[in-house]
C-alpha cells in the first residue's frame, strides 16, 4: 500500500527501502576522533562468535559510505574499533546512517535510518544506563529492565532486534538466561516465532535448541511464572474513536479473543480494497471470537472518520500529536502492518503475506 507522502510524520522513519540501490545494503556517516592508527572493522555474528567480514575506509574529515550484498535474512552486525564496538542491524536494503565518536563509539553513537536502528539503540541506551552504576550483575536480575525489554521482544518476537536481545550478553552472563524460567519464557516466544516466519533463517535452529535443550521435562507451571507471563504483554495502544470514545489494545486482547492489529493509512490509494479484504476475514470469523484493532495514521482526520464510522471493527486515530511511538514499538516500516495476537493475549504472527491472513486467523481459533 502506498502511504509515503500521505501521512504527517512517517516519513521520517525511512518506511521504505530507495529503489534503484539493487540488492545490497548501505551504511554512511561520521566517526569523529579516530587516531592515525585506527582500523574500523565490519564484523558479523555466527551463534555467539564474532569474526572479521571488512574493513570500512575513513575519509580524513571522518566521513565514511559503504554497501554489501544483502544475504537475504536480516542480520546484526558491528563496527569495532579497538575494543570498542557499535552494533547495527540490517533487516533488507535499507541504507542505515551511524555517527560515532572514538574511542568510546559504544557508548557515543546514533543510529537512524530504519525502525529497528532506533529500537537497538534504545536497547542499548537501556542497557548502558544500568551499567553506569558500575554494577553491571545487577542489569541481568533488573525486574524492571527485564519486563521493558520483554515487551519488545513480545511486540516483534521474529524480529532481528529481539534476537539481539535475546543474545545479548552482559559482563559474561546472558542478559536472558534459559536457565531461568521466567526468561525462557521470552526465549521460547522467540524460537516459535523464528520457526513459523523464518524457518529458512540459520539462527531458527539455533533458538529452537537452545529452548527445546532447557525446557523443564515436567510441563509444570508454575504460579510465579504464570504472574510474570501475564505483566509481560506486548506494548499497549491508547487512543479514540471517530465517536470520542478511547480503546485500549491490551483490553481487548484480555478478554479471551484473536485479535488483528492493523495499522495502516486510509487515504491510501490501496486502502479500500485492503479494507475490504479485512472485512471478509472479519465477518468469517467474528462469531468465532475475531476482533480488530485497527490504527489509523492520517492527516485529515475529517476524511479519517467518514471512513471509520462505516467500518464494523475497533478503529482509532493516531495523529501527528500522539507521535510515532506505537510504529516504534511495533517496529512498524511500512503499511500496511498486520499482527495476530492469541487467545492468551499473545503477539502470536506478523503477517506479512495478506493472502495468508484468512488461514493464520482460522489456526487461532
Amino acid at each position: 500500500m502506498k502511504t509515503i507522502g500521505k501521512l504527517l510524520f512517517i516519513s521520517s522513519l525511512a518506511l521504505t527501502a530507495s529503489c534503484g540501490s539493487g540488492n545490497k545494503w548501505h551504511l554512511e556517516g561520521r566517526i569523529d576522533g579516530l587516531g592515525e592508527n585506527d582500523l574500523v572493522v565490519l564484523e558479523g555474528n555466527n551463534q555467539g562468535y564474532w569474526y572479521p567480514m571488512d574493513t570500512i575506509e575513513i575519509k580524513g574529515n571522518g566521513s565514511f559510505s559503504y554497501s554489501r550484498d544483502a544475504q537475504g535474512y536480516p542480520d546484526i552486525y558491528r563496527l569495532r574499533i579497538g575494543e570498542k564496538s557499535l552494533y547495527f542491524p540490517i533487516d533488507s536494503i535499507e541504507t542505515l546512517k551511524i555517527t560515532a565518536q572514538a574511542p568510546d563509539i559504544d557508548a557515543n553513537h546514533s543510529l537512524s535510518g530504519t525502525p529497528q536502528a532506533a529500537n537497538l539503540e534504545h536497547v542499548d541506551s537501556l542497557l548502558r544506563a544500568e551499567t553506569a552504576s558500575g554494577n553491571v550483575q545487577s542489569v541481568t536480575s533488573n525486574a524492571d529492565l527485564k519486563r521493558e525489554l520483554g515487551k519488545m521482544i513480545l511486540a516483534d518476537p521474529a524480529g532481528i532486534v529481539p534476537y539481539y536481545i535475546i543474545s545479548k550478553r552482559v559482563g559474561g552472563q546472558p542478559l536472558f538466561n534459559p536457565a531461568v524460567k521466567e526468561d525462557l519464557r521470552i526465549i521460547g516466544a522467540v524460537a516459535n516465532a523464528f520457526n513459523e516466519q523464518r524457518p529458512s533463517d540459520p539462527r531458527t535452529t539455533y533458538l529452537r535448541n537452545l529452548f527445546i535443550s532447557n525446557r523443564p521435562k515436567s510441563g509444570k507451571v508454575n504460579e510465579e511464572n504464570v504472574a510474570y507471563a501475564n505483566e509481560v504483554r506486548a506494548f499497549d495502544i491508547n487512543l479514540f474513536d471517530n465517536e470520542g470514545k478511547r480503546h485500549s489494545l491490551l483490553d481487548l486482547t484480555s478478554k479471551g479473543n484473536v485479535v488483528i492489529l492493523n495499522f495502516t493509512a486510509y487515504t491510501a490509494e490501496d486502502s479500500p480494497a485492503f479494507n475490504v479484504m479485512l472485512n471478509n476475514v472479519y465477518q468469517k470469523y467474528h462469531q468465532q471470537g475475531l476482533e480488530i484493532f485497527q490504527v489509523a495514521f492520517d492527516s485529515d482526520e475529517y476524511a479519517w472518520k467518514q471512513t471509520a464510522k462505516n467500518l464494523p471493527w475497533i478503529t482509532v486515530l493516531n495523529g501527528a500529536a500522539d507521535g510515532d511511538k506505537a510504529l516504534r514499538d511495533y517496529n512498524v516500516g511500512s503499511l500496511p502492518a498486520v499482527f495476530i495476537f492469541d487467545r492468551n493475549g499473545d503477539v502470536v504472527e506478523r503477517v506479512t503475506d495478506m493472502s495468508t491472513l484468512d488461514s493464520s486467523v482460522a489456526r487461532r481459533l
